[in-house]
Formats: structure tokens, C-alpha cells, sequence
């Protein structure tokens, strides 16, 4: 579904793919002048990889001319998808007040607004709301807090979990490709985060092992947090059993410390039916950390937590763009929209067509295993058949598979063979059609032979 303007249908059959090498990227190409000045782990998708110039609806268009359904959006980032009118309209209006950033040694009315409606939303006691820019910089700080109340730096994190960059969040991250530093200011604990494995099925045995484990890391000393992921974003849309979360953060609260949702990927409704992935579980959060989807793909993230745990920062800080005027103004439209279009119901209605058209295509592919999701968060795996093991190389074609078809979505899981699906939250059930049946055509496309 490669097309000069956005197109709602997918033909058939998918076309084939134009192998490319690095020499067809010529000295001034974009790719050529990307790999010259960016980090060598900064790595695109793609032999050729994209460069998007224009987005409308849940479309985007490349710098060709192509046009493709984004079923990743920014890797869940662009809850809204692109050019929306009120979200477009509303930070018109915050810039011809000519003001984008005033920093917090002044009053920001917006930024006083925006905090009044997530600690609404948050379920958290006499919360406080503190704003930043990035996901890692709120698990940062909800970490620091978490330290500073303790008087220890024992956290306990789940194995696949990822929560950021930084050299506090890589190292509560249980994603070894993920690690990339040796050095860390934490100790911490990798628990079990409850998934069965390529070829085995978990029993009572395995949580009970699990929780012994972390029960026999807090003898010596408690830990000050435990920081969990409701849904597992990098580690392939993983959802760790409700009842081993809660025997976690029962054991952590016992030994005084606190517990962290890292709400990053979950939050505003992508999980459907509800603003938080905590909800999924019945678990009660003493900080939630967010970020990506709250202000339609701008720079906002931030820290809700009960007001003793945040105030127990000795000193002073400060965050001198989070809470600017731009960043808050779309993040209160884009909770507007979702309020008001009922984004929630329609992540939780959409989401379901599309993993039934998921679940459908497993049984019928032997390459594809362990569909599974939470409304708009939907993950399947790639496999080699009558083994099991996991085919990494076929989930890289199946996703270029896709991009050939006019489809875009994600990969992750800790090893690399997870598709990841998470559309836009205005996302229509046409749409889900659509993207459904290029999967199809991209999983008969990479379906090995024989």
C-alpha cells in the first residue's frame, strides 16, 4: 500500500521488496550524512531507511512521495496521529502569545492546569506533580525520590523492563542489549517478570521460586522501590502476571519501600478501557511515571507521586523545560480529545478486531506465535516452526514486509523477534482492516519454506 495519498485499501499481491546496499547511499544522501555525524548506535529501521516529511490522519508520507498507515506512531508517541485540527489550533494559539518557554522561576498557568488534571486522573492520595521532558528523566526522578525516603539504594526491577537511558534507568533495565553501561549508582535486583519462555509453560512452581528470590534479596537489606512496567514496552508488549506483581510489591512495601508504574507506553488509555496499565493489575502505586503519548508527540513527561514521597528531595531542583507553556498546552488538548472523541473505548473496541485478526492469523501461520495485547499494545512473535525458537531475521523481513505493503509497525522483545503493533489512538476500524490484511499478505510474504 504504497501510494501517492493516504489509501485505505491494501492490494494484493505485496510487492517485492528493492534489495538495497550501503553503496547505493551516496556521499550526500541523507543516510550517508545520518552515519557521519550521529553515534554508530543510532540505528533506523530498514535497509533503506525512512525519512518522513508529512503526516495526516493516521498516515504518514516519506520524502519519495509514498505514503504508509503508521500502526507504531513514534513508537507510541502520536496518540492523536498527525494534523489534527484542535491539536494544531491549540499551540497555534500558545504561539502567537510569542511565549514557548518562561521556566519554572515564574508561574505557569498551564503547566498549574495540566498538573491539576493528572493528579484527577492519577487514583494517588494527595498527589504531586513534578514535569520533565523525557521518560527516563521522570523514572530518574520518581528513583531519586524513591532513595532519597529510603536511605538505600537496593531497587528491585523486572528481567525485560526498560526505563530509559540514563545511568540510574539503564540500570534498573533488565534488557541486556539495553545496558549499555558497566557502571551503575544502584544496586538492584532483576525479579522475574513471569514469562514462560520459548517452549515452556509457567507453573505455580516458577512464581513461587520467583517470589522466594525476591524475598531472599530483601533480607539483608530492604529495597527502596520497585519499579515495574504494567505492560513491557521494549520486551515485546509482555504483560507480567497481576498476581506475582502484587506478592513483589507486597514484599517491597514490607520492607518500606515504594512502588514505581512506569507508565511511559501504558498510559492515556492505550491499554483501552482505562488512563492506566497499574489498573490492569489492582496494584496501588505510590508514583506513576509518564511520557511519549501525553502531548501528541511534543517533548512532556513527568512524575505523579504521593506528596511525602516526592518531598523527600533534600534540596532543591528544578526542570527548566519541563512544563513549558508549548508542551503543557498539548498535552491539555491531547487529554481533551481523548476525554471527549471516548479514545478510551475506542482503543478497547479496535484493539479487539485487531488481535482477533492476529490470533486468526497464528493458528493459520506456523511462524507466528503468543499473539497477545492490551487494546492498542498488541505483540506477536516470530518462530521458526516445529521448533519454537525464536527467528529474529523473519520478524526484520515481516516488518519490511509491511513497509512494502504501506504499513508500518515495531519491533523489541528480548530477543528481537517480536512484531509490536500500536496505531494512534483515533485509529478506525477501517484502518485496523486495512493494516490486518497487509500482516496477512507480509506473514504469507515471509512464511519460510517448506
Amino acid at each position: 500500500m504504497i501510494t501517492s495519498k493516504p489509501s485505505r485499501t491494501v492490494p494484493s499481491p505485496p510487492p517485492t521488496a528493492r534489495p538495497t546496499t550501503d553503496g547505493e547511499a551516496g556521499p550526500d544522501t541523507l543516510l550517508a550524512r545520518h552515519r557521519r555525524v550521529m553515534p554508530g548506535w543510532v540505528t533506523p529501521y530498514y535497509d533503506r531507511p525512512l525519512a518522513l516529511t508529512h503526516g495526516s490522519g493516521r498516515h504518514v508520507t516519506d520524502d519519495e512521495g509514498h505514503t504508509y498507515l503508521d500502526f507504531f506512531a513514534g513508537i507510541l508517541t502520536n496518540s492523536l496521529g498527525y494534523d489534527l485540527p484542535e491539536f494544531r489550533e491549540a499551540l497555534q494559539r500558545q504561539l502567537a502569545t510569542g511565549l514557548t518557554h518562561t521556566s519554572t522561576l515564574y508561574l505557569i498557568e498551564a503547566q498549574v492546569r495540566l498538573a491539576e488534571r493528572l493528579a484527577a486522573l492519577s487514583g494517588i492520595p494527595d498527589p504531586a506533580v513534578f514535569l520533565v521532558n523525557s521518560g527516563t528523566e521522570a523514572n530518574d526522578t520518581a528513583l531519586m525520590a524513591a532513595l532519597c525516603r529510603a536511605g538505600n539504594n537496593h531497587v528491585i526491577a523486572l528481567r525485560d523492563g526498560y526505563h530509559g537511558r540514563s545511568l540510574a534507568t539503564t540500570a534498573v533495565t533488565g534488557l541486556p542489549g539495553w545496558r549499555p553501561s558497566p557502571y551503575s549508582p544502584l544496586r538492584v535486583t532483576l525479579a522475574d517478570n513471569g514469562a514462560a519462555g520459548t517452549g515452556r509453560t509457567r507453573t505455580e512452581t516458577d512464581d513461587e521460586r520467583a517470589v522466594r528470590a525476591v524475598h531472599a534479596a530483601l533480607e539483608s537489606e530492604g529495597a527502596a522501590a520497585l519499579i515495574v512496567e504494567p505492560v513491557q514496552g521494549l520486551g515485546g508488549f509482555h504483560t507480567p502476571p497481576s498476581a506475582l506483581l502484587r506478592r513483589y510489591e507486597e514484599l517491597v512495601r514490607d520492607g518500606g519501600g515504594v512502588l514505581i508504574s512506569d507508565e511511559v507506553q501504558t498510559a492515556w488509555g492505550r491499554t483501552g478501557q482505562r488512563w492506566w496499565g497499574y489498573e490492569l493489575h489492582g496494584l496501588r502505586p505510590d508514583a506513576l511515571t509518564f511520557a511519549k503519548g501525553i502531548a501528541g508527540g511534543l517533548p512532556m513527561g513527568g512524575v505523579i507521586a504521593d506528596r511525602t514521597l516526592l518531598d523527600s528531595l533534600p534540596g532543591k531542583s528544578i526542570s527548566t523545560f519541563g512544563g513549558n507553556p508549548l508542551s503543557c498546552t498539548a498535552a491539555l488538548v491531547t487529554l481533551d480529545v481523548i476525554r471527549d472523541r471516548d479514545l478510551l473505548r475506542n482503543a478497547d473496541e479496535v484493539g479487539s478486531l485487531l488481535l482477533a485478526r492476529l490470533r486468526a492469523l497464528q493458528e493459520r501461520e506456523p511462524h507466528l506465535e503468543a499473539a497477545r495485547g492490551h487494546g492498542l499494545m498488541l505483540a506477536v512473535d516470530l518462530v521458526e516452526p516445529g521448533t519454537g525458537r525464536a527467528a529474529p531475521a523473519t520478524a526484520r523481513a515481516f516488518v519490511s514486509a509491511c513497509r512494502d505493503l504501506g504499513l508500518l509497525i515495531g519491533m523489541g522483545g528480548p530477543e528481537g523477534n517480536c512484531l509490536r503493533i500500536a496505531p494512534p489512538l483515533t485509529v478506525t476500524n477501517e484502518e485496523a482492516r486495512a493494516a490486518a490484511t497487509a500482516l496477512e499478505q507480509a506473514a504469507a510474504a515471509t512464511r519460510p519454506a517448506g
